[in-house]
């Protein structure tokens, strides 16, 4: 079968603007917990996609570690790519391929780091093995072999038994504050729903329909 036979129609639901919560932020979360239900596979899975300073993109997976009115919050090491990208140019975009549901949530806005006390908290609720492997990978750089990072690990586990693993200086947290919050619900004949939560300079939000 060719690519261009591959093709669905969407009929599962559609999206009013009467339906949407009065914040993209209690929006996101009603969806979110629809994504939970229907048994998504890592629902908290987002492409986040970044550029350098004179724009070359560069996207990944990556997990959506927290949520409120501030903004959506990812963890990374700062010396990887994408903290690389952030420190040129920090602003980026981040998308919810929530295919089963036929559903895509599309976030664009600023990041800033995360407070050293939030990333603090979240690296120890992570498991163990997790803390220690935050140490070991240079996140993005050429490594020899996968002996390298083995052995990178034995290393770490040794200097750290029996205590706490300390934060690395290099690894942290990223929040993006959204400046639009896109909804997009697929329907028939490829005339799929689109509302955009757009903040306006006083802080409030304004839903615009786009052409799909």
């Amino acid at each position: 079968m060719s690519l261009a036979e591959l093709r669905k129609d969407y009929s599962l639901a559609g999206l009013k603007e009467k339906d949407l919560a009065k914040d993209p932020f209690r929006q996101f979360d009603k969806w979110f917990q629809e994504a939970q239900a229907a048994k998504i596979p890592e629902p908290n899975a987002m492409t986040l996609a970044t550029a350098t300073r004179d724009g070359r993109p560069s996207a990944r997976t990556v997990l959506l570690k927290g949520v409120d009115g501030r903004g959506f919050v990812f963890y990374t090491n700062y010396e990887s790519r994408k903290g690389r990208e952030l420190e040129a140019n920090p602003r980026a975009a981040l998308v919810f391929p929530w295919v089963a549901i036929e559903r895509q949530v599309i976030i664009e806005g600023p990041l800033t780091k995360v407070t050293r006390e939030e990333s603090e908290a979240y690296f120890h609720s992570r498991p163990h093995a997790s803390q220690l492997g935050a140490w070991v990978s240079q996140q993005s750089s050429i490594v020899s072999g996968r002996a390298a990072l083995e052995d990178g690990l034995k290393a770490v586990e040794k200097k750290y038994a029996g205590q706490v693993v300390p934060l690395p200086p290099h690894w942290g947290g990223y929040r993006l504050n959204p400046e639009t919050v896109e909804f997009w619900q697929g329907r028939r004949s490829r005339l799929h729903d689109r509302l955009r939560y757009r903040r306006e300079a006083d802080g409030s939000w304004t839903v615009e329909r786009l052409a799909p």
